[in-house]
């Protein structure tokens, strides 16, 4: 596994706080910033399955990217999410061609967190195992700061 770079730690800070504004808002408190290799923001995204259960904020920002980049240009691109891709979410990343994911926390703390919330019925699989079944490769960085990344979810899930 890489280790994270001073840049991976700001987009997490940066992620983690737009985590903290999607739960302000209303929403399930997730979030996600796609980041080209220069650190250019390509999209970022909160949580709004209130409205469309496909639409957490990984898919969101995939979403916006994959309708302004190329596959190729987003192979050198970041996505830094506030907890570990679901399968949806990291089924998304490979078809999108985003080629690196960091995240906070992983989808094993967040199971904790949330229990059996129906808001929220995890599907317990890593998001490791989703890319290592497809045929090009997608880095994997996290979980890092899972402590700080709990804080917004603490005391928002029924379980």
């Amino acid at each position: 596994m890489s280790q994270p770079t001073e840049r991976d730690h700001q987009f997490l800070t940066d992620v983690l706080a737009l985590a903290q504004r999607s739960r302000d808002e209303g929403h399930h408190p997730f979030a996600a910033i796609i980041a080209d290799a220069d650190g250019r923001i390509l999209a970022q995204a909160m949580n709004a399955s209130s409205s469309d259960r496909t639409a957490h904020a990984e898919m969101n920002a995939l979403r916006q990217a994959s309708m302004q980049y190329s596959p190729e240009q987003l192979a050198g691109a970041t996505m830094y999410t506030n907890a570990e891709p679901c399968a949806m979410c990291s089924g998304g990343t490979y078809w999108s061609g985003v080629g690196r994911v960091v995240y906070a926390m992983s989808e094993k703390s967040l199971l904790e967190l949330t229990g059996s919330d129906p808001e929220n019925p995890t599907l317990s699989l890593p998001c490791r195992d989703v890319f290592a079944a497809g045929q090009r490769p997608t880095e994997v960085i996290g979980p890092l700061r899972e402590e700080e990344a709990r804080k917004a979810h603490e005391g928002f899930w029924r379980k």
